[in-house]
């Protein structure tokens, strides 16, 4: 497993990175004083409130609050986790992510030679979808099945013909070529050492990553046969567990998804994009697995399982159902739509048309209707011991639900079907109402401290997210640690960072703290100080003077300990009270 992309790289990533280039290459920017501006990508509008500003490297949308910087906008944008958001950038930059393990975790070749390798590969299908002999078949299988040559290209639709030595021909030049052909799957080699393709006479379908890159491949059989697809196998390069056929072109196609549809085949997501339905992807051969979820809910906020209606189906719709429990939570919505027996989404999206099979999708079960229908086949609710059992049944699902408002309503169902008041029924299955913690009053602090120290370290947080070069003014960070304020800390980190590193930019210490508690109040923070435009020299005196006011409340803090102990002091510490009475009068 590869190790964690080191904070460091990041750091500088960010810094080398320009937020309005990367940007600009997606929603074209105006300059507009010392910012840049645009309709935000993120809602509609037709007045322009999305900012950028190039000397923070931070977005801002006053319209609907967007905000975030060159990584984020990234994440955002284009749908990718904060991994493959780093790829991209460092990949626009031409290097190469480093991960954190030395010798003690190889990266091992680059699997650049591969992608190469399976994009050739893909290019040879499709010429000879176009001039292999035997090509009229082909034609004639995909124009049976109504697909235009437009949706072909689209998803690079191919032909491997039949025979076991065609693409070891055309690609396998040498043994090293062959080797990684045999690694990426596309040839077989058997006991006897012999290699022949793995593909023959079949549709081919390349599966491609959220970059685009051909990672595998599915085949479709021509002819009556077994298997009727036949897919790539594990390779470096492809893991069908995290894969999904078709969100690539999804991505392609449409800038706002506004739901995604599962299916099972690739034929199901093409012969749905043929009917305009450019929304579908597919499993590959494999039931829907966390990683699946989750990359579905990073791209779109409605994700809807459509299965066979047969036991198959429903079985594979309820592992699906039990890898989201987790993920469940407000914001996400999960519908399961099962289809009449003896169709498929090819053959009713034919019957129905674009408009009738999406009436059909907006009837969707909801993953909370779908739960309790099947939970309650396994239990008579008219009777006492049926509810009580319902309620065991559902206890170990319910239990995977992470705290917030949906889980509240799953339980308030629950509770409506058993007949029971809600708070017993969270004691029974040992669940937790809102956490004390959440709605205790805060401990009681001096009065002075509320309404004024705090906003010191805050003020001094928040300049130096404005301006970060403004840290060459606190000297050695380290004279505040012992200052008693929240919020100390993060400022000491900060400024010791800055005083390492002072090329970091404001996007690059919002990226530093990302994945820690801190991190979402420096976004906050940096995006209300985008209204902000003090000029230099008043940040500067003002982050002098916040400084010197922080100095004095440690005075201060010191003398207050010292006087507290006084018959106990050293002579030592009884020279620096004095010293600290004196500066302090």
């Amino acid at each position: 497993m590869a190790g964690r992309i080191p904070q460091q790289f990041i750091d500088e990533l960010i810094s080398r990175v320009d937020i309005v280039d990367v940007i600009d290459a997606r929603v074209p920017l105006k300059k507009k004083g010392h910012e840049h501006v645009a309709c935000c990508p993120f809602h509609n509008e037709k007045t322009p409130s999305f900012t950028v500003s190039q000397t923070k490297q931070f977005y801002h949308c006053f319209g609907c609050g967007a905000h975030g910087t060159a990584l984020g906008f990234l994440m955002e944008y284009e749908h990718l986790d904060f991994v493959e958001a780093v790829e991209k950038l460092a990949a626009d930059l031409g290097q190469t992510v480093p991960r954190e393990g030395g010798d003690s975790a190889p990266r091992g070749p680059s699997p650049q030679p591969l992608y190469e390798l399976m994009e050739q590969s893909a290019h040879y299908y499709q010429q000879q979808l176009r001039r292999h002999p035997q090509r009229q078949r082909a034609i004639d299988y995909l124009k049976k099945r109504g697909l235009s040559g437009e949706v072909a290209a689209t998803f690079g639709i191919g032909y491997a013909p039949d025979g076991k030595g065609h693409l070891l021909t055309a690609l396998g030049q040498d043994k090293e070529i062959q080797d990684r052909l045999v690694t990426t799957g596309m040839l077989i080699e058997n006991d006897g050492g012999r290699r022949y393709d793995r593909f023959r006479d079949r549709i081919m379908f390349p599966i491609r990553d959220y970059r685009g890159r051909v990672i595998a491949f599915g085949g479709r059989i021509l002819d009556k046969g077994e298997p009727k697809y036949l897919n790539s196998p594990e390779t470096p390069i492809f893991h069908k567990g995290r894969e999904l056929y078709g969100l690539y072109e999804v991505r392609q196609a449409l800038r706002e998804i506004p739901r995604l549809l599962v299916v099972e085949g690739y034929m199901d997501v093409v012969a749905l994009a043929q009917f305009d339905i450019r929304y579908a992807v597919a499993t590959l051969g494999t039931a829907v697995t966390k990683d699946h979820l989750e990359r579905l809910f990073r791209t779109t906020s409605e994700v809807v399982f459509c299965f066979d209606g047969d036991r198959a189906g429903r079985d594979a719709a309820w592992r699906g159902l039990e890898n989201a429990l987790p993920l469940m939570r407000e914001g996400h919505q999960l519908h399961f739509m099962f289809l009449p027996e003896g169709e498929d989404p090819d053959t009713l999206v034919r019957s129905t048309g674009k408009d009738g099979f999406e009436q059909l999708i907006a009837k969707a079960q909801p993953l909370s209707e779908y739960f309790f229908e099947q939970m309650g086949r396994q239990a008579d609710i008219s009777q006492l011991d049926g509810r009580a059992r319902l309620v065991e049944l559902c206890r170990p699902y319910l239990s995977k639900l992470p705290p917030g408002v949906y889980r509240h309503l799953m339980m308030d169902r629950l509770a409506q079907l058993a007949h029971m008041e809600r708070d017993a029924l969270e004691r029974i299955l040992g669940g937790e109402t809102t956490p004390k913690a959440a709605i205790a009053a805060p401990p009681k602090k001096p009065a002075a401290a509320v309404r004024h120290q705090p906003s010191l370290v805050r003020s001094a947080i928040s300049l130096l997210l404005q301006r970060p070069a403004l840290a060459q003014l606190a000297g050695e960070p380290q004279h505040l640690t012992g200052l008693q304020l929240p919020g100390t800390q993060l400022l000491v980190e900060m400024l010791d960072l800055l005083r390492h590193h002072p090329h970091l930019t404001t996007g690059a210490l919002l990226e530093h703290w990302r994945e820690s508690d801190q991190g979402k109040h420096l976004f906050a923070l940096a995006q209300r100080d985008m209204l902000l435009s003090a000029a230099e020299d008043d940040l500067e005196q003002e982050f002098s003077d916040t400084l010197q006011r922080l100095l004095q409340q440690l005075r201060r803090q010191r003398r207050l300990e010292l006087e507290h102990r006084y018959t106990e002091l050293s002579e030592e510490e009884k020279t620096e009270y004095s010293q600290l009475v004196r500066g302090s009068s």
